[in-house]
């Protein structure tokens, strides 16, 4: 019986959680990684290259194929849109969350795979990053996959046919996470095998890994691709080797410096409704796991979760989605401490949620206050009516679960935690929604559409806004802009207006042209006698078309 209600528990879950995923798809592409990620995609398949990816049409190689390959496929079949843009992304959220309950219950029962699959649901930064499309959640799903198979795998080490099968696929889960964000897909399970057998002094343990078979389908998955780029494109490998894995995590370069201890915060937040419970769960999965002789996932599970943590909090460029794939680790310790915990305990833990809900109200009323102009300000106000559905959402889903823990009804509260979060993310969604004519460029992309032919020139002058070319489906001539595109541009310059100073006689040249630019520049140009007939204006942009 209770299994039978743990089912349809979840069942319940997953149907409330793909309304929302549906609810809010189509919301329109963010700047800037939504439209750019997104754009590489949309322009793989105009262009017919699958090998080099790129960007505004100029070469980019910051990050593996695997996530513009998927992305590329959908936009083939269903065409490109914001739903088929964010589908990948979506799936591997999906999936992510059913491998930490399949593992969980192969560990340790079901009750327990319930549990992790909520503390996971629960987290509303992994279901927030779930509906946004960066590469974060693509490699969560991949090393996620090669925890989860080394953990099955050693817990069926009685069966060595079995056992060989799931290193396989952790192997094979390996190539999948460097094929979508890099080296990092091998440096986390490597770090963490390391860090495993030394707190057991088990060093034979890295012989049984089968190295051979694993290595070869790493290869297999891998090496293809890379020789492929690096054969067609001579800068690829000192950039994408040395610069993106190396330069970025040693320097300050990309201007993404935080506190060392920004990772700690965020993953403290990231399990908000279950924050308080992360130290009970930790010391709680510590304490049995040390007495143990034999296999001990949480252990290996809480150092794979801190190494990505700390590794991370080293590095020079810090970005809050960076720690996603120690989420997954985290819930498989955090849902075991929920199926076990007094329950009592855990309502004093859920209740203090009622309270930061109050902070919340009193931050929401005053939001338009923050704005810096009236029209921040008005869409604000906007915001302001989701807002208020989030917080309500959130002291409700406190106050009745800590009651029914209180009443002794562990699942269903368990439960209701997720529904509540789940619920609260798309309020919140609905809210960034109402901020997307200053975080999106689809509105600027729909005032081009009348004034656009093939044979119209489209300049985007020392400003970039990533998703206006996946809305007008071209890329743009960039003016006087570098930033992520220094690469690009040094091996094809003749791709831009490299100064300023050279585009009054691009902008004059016969034929029709729009412009992009930032408001401050208009009147500059204007002074040097440029004809400029402004379509749209707003605190961030300005789109002109030449009369």
């Amino acid at each position: 019986m209770k299994e039978r209600a743990t089912r349809i528990a979840l069942g319940l879950l997953l149907i409330a959680a793909f309304a929302v995923a549906v609810d809010n798809a189509d919301r329109p592409l963010a700047n800037p990684d939504e439209g750019r990620y997104s754009e590489i995609s949309r322009e793989m398949v105009a262009s017919g290259d699958w090998v080099t990816p790129r960007l505004n049409g100029i070469k980019y190689f910051e990050k593996p194929p695997l996530q513009y390959w998927a992305t590329a496929a959908i936009f083939r079949v269903a065409g490109a849109g914001e739903i088929t843009a964010r589908t990948y992304i979506g799936l591997c959220g999906l999936l992510t969350l059913l491998l930490v309950g399949y593992t969980a219950r192969r560990l340790f029962g079901a009750e327990h795979a319930l549990s992790a699959m909520m503390a996971l649901a629960s987290s509303p930064y992994f279901l927030g990053l779930g509906g946004i499309v960066t590469l974060d959640m693509g490699l969560t799903l991949w090393t996620t996959l090669t925890l989860c198979a080394f953990l099955i795998a050693e817990g069926a080490a009685g069966d060595p046919v079995e056992r060989r099968r799931w290193l396989l696929v952790a192997w094979a889960a390996t190539g999948l996470a460097v094929l979508s964000k890099g080296l990092v897909g091998i440096l986390f399970p490597a770090a963490t095998m390391f860090l495993y057998v030394a707190a057991r002094r088990d060093w034979p343990a890295l012989a049984r890994l089968e190295w051979l078979r694993g290595l070869a389908i790493l290869l297999a998955i891998t090496a293809p691709w890379f020789i492929a780029v690096s054969a067609a494109n001579p800068e690829f490998a000192e950039f994408f080797f040395v610069h993106e894995h190396f330069t970025r995590f040693l320097t300050n370069e990309h201007r993404r410096v935080q506190h060392w201890s920004f990772f700690l915060w965020i993953a403290a937040a990231g399990f908000l409704p279950w924050a308080l419970a992360l130290p009970g769960a930790i010391a709680s999965a510590w304490e049995k796991e040390r007495g143990r002789a034999a296999f001990r996932p949480m252990l290996f599970a809480l150092l794979w979760s801190a190494f990505i943590v700390f590794f991370f909090s080293l590095s020079g460029s810090k970005l809050p989605a960076y720690i996603l794939p120690a989420f997954p680790a985290i819930a498989l310790v955090l849902g075991h401490y929920l199926a076990e915990a007094p329950t009592r305990r855990l309502a004093w833990m859920i209740l203090p949620l009622a309270l930061l809900a109050v902070v919340l109200m009193w931050v929401v009323w005053h939001l338009p206050s923050y704005a810096g102009e009236d029209w921040t300000r008005v869409l604000y106000r906007q915001v302001q009516f989701w807002g208020y559905c989030t917080v309500a959402t959130l002291f409700a889903t406190s106050i009745v679960c800590a009651f029914l823990l209180l009443r002794g009804r562990r699942i269903l509260a368990i439960v209701l935690v997720a529904l509540g979060i789940v619920f609260s993310i798309d309020h919140l969604e609905d809210a960034y929604e109402e901020l997307s004519p200053r975080q999106s460029g689809k509105l600027v992309a729909e005032k081009m559409q009348p004034w656009l032919s093939p044979a119209t020139r489209v300049y985007s002058v020392q400003h970039y806004e990533q998703s206006v070319p996946f809305y007008i489906g071209r890329t743009m001539t960039l003016v006087d802009y570098t930033d992520e595109f220094a690469t690009g541009i040094a091996a094809e310059p003749a791709k831009v207006v490299a100064q300023l100073r050279d585009f009054p006689a691009d902008w004059l040249r016969p034929g029709e042209a729009l412009a992009i630019m930032q408001p401050g520049l208009l009147e500059r140009l204007r002074a040097q006698g440029l004809p400029m007939q402004v379509l749209h204006e707003d605190p961030r942009r300005v789109l002109v078309r030449k009369p």
